[in-house]
């Protein structure tokens, strides 16, 4: 597994540049960032450097659709989304995520068959490019009412849906956060084959009931209640060797400097791998 960073824990950074230099210089070995960003203000030869130099590589962009809006906005970010995938083709990248929100405000049936099409599509796409889609189930409990309708926020009908999309270059994104507010342990991971699994994120969460944790209450790893040990020894015995990347969301921005951040997560990672047994390149 490689050790990895998201711009989401870090405080206000200055670009994609910043979050690439933090990172090899803590020790991580993936960040995931907008790659068509990066290339447009670098350049290609550049970026490449910078990834090269640090010692990391990109592991995984955001999809630029709006796949949960109206058809307009869908069909204009679908216009985008060769560019994006073909930059993070050239750095290398092989992830693109989205997250699955738990309710809507839609009838739930009739986004499920606006969302599967547009998801395909996107899919199609981003494979012609070597690109897989990782869908994240969202668990906190608080958002599965925050809209009018339910949808789906466990890892069961998130792999039925991925099922039902139909394209092989899509899987799960596994955060922590939603592992745990959906009250899985290990097993639920084991049961799963490492090519199911896309990207993965890593955080921890607040000594609360669960039923209580809020999405953006998020902890640094190592420093909440969540067994993170067991997380990520389930992740080693499964034989999943892509990056574990720390998301934190919060409700106000953390306090220190992007160095300091990057200091405080790296020493959450040594705790929390050194717990699992499992070296940095695990």
């Amino acid at each position: 597994m490689l050790r990895g960073l998201t711009g989401a824990g870090l405080g206000k950074l200055e670009d994609e540049r910043q979050l690439i230099e933090l990172a090899g210089k803590f020790g991580f070995q993936a960040v995931d960032l907008d790659a068509r960003a990066l290339i447009e203000k670098y350049g290609e030869v550049e970026a490449k450097r910078l990834l090269e130099k640090h010692g990391v590589v990109v592991g995984s962009i955001g999809l630029p659709v709006e796949w949960r809006g109206t058809e307009e906005q869908f069909a204009n970010g679908l216009k985008e989304l060769s560019k994006s995938a073909e930059a993070a083709q050239k750095l290398g990248c092989t992830r693109c995520c989205t997250y699955i929100l738990p309710s809507t405000d839609l009838k739930a049936a009739h986004f499920m068959a606006l969302a599967t099409r547009r998801l395909r599509e996107c899919a199609v796409i981003l494979g012609e490019y070597g690109l897989s889609l990782g869908l994240e189930f969202v668990g906190p409990h608080h958002l599965r009412t925050a809209w009018k309708n339910p949808f789906i926020w466990t890892m069961q009908e998130t792999l039925d849906w991925i099922d039902a999309i139909g394209e092989p270059n899509v899987g799960l994104l596994l955060d922590a956060y939603h592992w745990y507010t959906n009250g899985m342990d290990a097993s639920a991971i084991e049961a799963l084959r490492k090519d199911q699994i896309v990207h993965v994120h890593i955080n921890d969460a607040p000594d609360v009931p669960v039923e209580e944790a809020l999405d953006n209450g998020r902890l640094y790893p190592g420093e909440g209640v969540i067994d993170l040990a067991s997380f990520l020894k389930a992740l080693q015995e499964i034989g999943y060797e892509g990056p574990v990347a720390q998301e934190i969301l919060a409700a106000a921005p953390p306090q220190g400097t992007p160095e300091e951040l990057a200091q405080r997560s790296k020493n959450g990672f040594d705790l929390v791998f050194e717990a699992a047994g499992l070296s940095v390149r695990a």
